[in-house]
């Protein structure tokens, strides 16, 4: 038999609404002696069985559901299906005739709580971020090399909220092993670089394929300012769709050696781009004190809010970076700007941009509505899967 988490009476309504989460509050009583990562059967205080979830024993969030079907056996073969599941719509996907990088595994969206799987090519990135999928880890391995045919894996189980599941952080092949350092991906025609060892996250920012897309469409002819560039996405897609010039900023002079890299993989006019290692903050502020002017200006800054009790001081990151670029936007210039902080609600995001105009004593319109690409699905009962949102704003 195995162990139970009793819930505390009335704890119950997010479990019959499909919310894959048990906070630690809501939980009556264990039966049994459950370790972490441990299957255990998620039960109402009237006994009623709801769910069977991962349990972790030092997290907030004490168990994550894999089933809501109370008669699952949890075991290799339910993973592998819950794997085969994800693969099957990511292969139906359009993108998947335009690039060789997608995202397999979304997490919980894809029932499968705490784990993230991209590809670049032929290697596979995973990430084991609870205490759940770290249990079933081999298995899951496993199963990804057979069902994908990838026979390199690198794990990158390096994010801080590892630490918060009581895990230590672990990094390395685990499948497998190639020089990872720079993995060729193609993306809409275009060429970039990925090094899954040390790179952001995963190494790229799959979600924002599209989005680089429509800003490669909304760039010719344009001045680009491109902040908190990275490894040059906004860049390289700005240059391809004719941009008269681009100025990106990133203050990591690791990414921008790829970046560099990415701009020489492509048939685009490398004289039209200057890339600066700058505080984005700082050089910002120094644009608008040179009265420096852009026609499209892209700004994708890193998580300022991981969670919702950190939403107000990133508020303020936020609106400082987004006041600096509507001093900077001529009149008729387009505005991207993007959060990836899951703690910041889209309805917060736009407050706050909107308050970035009024004290630049500006007046923009939001044009278009961004958001994550397709194969960073959202399972409807769990909104805080749709963590990145972003808008694109023309200035009067």
């Amino acid at each position: 038999m195995i162990p139970a988490l009793l819930l505390k009476p009335g704890r119950d309504k997010s479990l019959r609404r499909r919310h894959p989460w048990v906070f630690s509050g809501a939980v009556g009583r264990i039966e049994g002696h459950p370790a972490g990562g441990d299957t255990v059967e998620i039960r109402a205080a009237t006994g009623k069985a709801l769910a069977h979830a991962a349990y972790s024993p030092k997290s907030q969030i004490r168990a994550r559901v894999w089933s809501f079907d109370p008669s699952a056996s949890i075991d290799a073969a339910f993973l592998r299906a819950r794997l085969k599941r994800s693969l099957a719509l990511r292969e139906d996907l359009p993108a998947a005739r335009h690039t060789n990088a997608m995202r397999l595994v979304h997490g919980e969206s894809d029932g499968l709580p705490g784990l993230v799987v991209d590809r670049y090519g032929d290697v596979l990135v995973a990430q084991f971020l609870s205490a759940g999928t770290d249990r079933w880890r081999d298995a899951i391995l496993d199963a990804l090399v057979e069902l994908t045919g990838c026979e390199a894996v690198f794990e990158r189980s390096d994010a801080e909220v590892r630490r918060l599941e009581g895990l230590e952080p672990r990094a390395g092949f685990v499948r497998g092993d190639r020089a990872a350092a720079r993995c060729a991906i193609v993306e809409y025609g275009l060429d970039f670089h990925v090094d899954v060892e040390q790179g952001q996250k995963t190494g790229f920012f799959l979600d924002q394929r599209d989005n680089r897309q429509r800003v490669r469409a909304l760039a010719s002819g344009r001045a680009v300012l491109d902040g908190f560039c990275y490894t040059g996405g906004f860049s390289v897609a700005a240059l391809a769709g004719g941009a008269a010039r681009v100025l990106a900023l990133e203050s990591s002079a690791q990414a921008l050696a790829v970046a560099r890299e990415n701009v020489a993989a492509n048939q685009v006019d490398a004289s039209r781009v200057e890339f600066e290692q700058a505080d984005v903050f700082a050089r910002l502020r120094q644009l608008r004190d040179s009265n420096a002017r852009f026609d499209l200006i892209v700004l994708d800054p890193p998580k300022f809010a991981p969670t919702a009790a950190q939403a107000r001081n990133a508020a303020r990151a936020y609106k400082d970076i987004n006041l600096l670029a509507f001093k900077l936007l001529s009149p008729g210039g387009m505005l991207a700007t993007f959060s990836c902080s899951g703690g910041v609600t889209a309805e917060l995001f736009q407050s706050i941009v909107a308050g970035a105009a009024l004290d630049a004593g500006v007046e923009a319109k939001i044009i278009e509505r961004f958001g994550a690409a397709a194969d960073h699905p959202v399972a409807l009962e769990f909104p805080e899967g749709e963590y990145l949102k972003g808008l694109l704003l023309l200035r009067s």
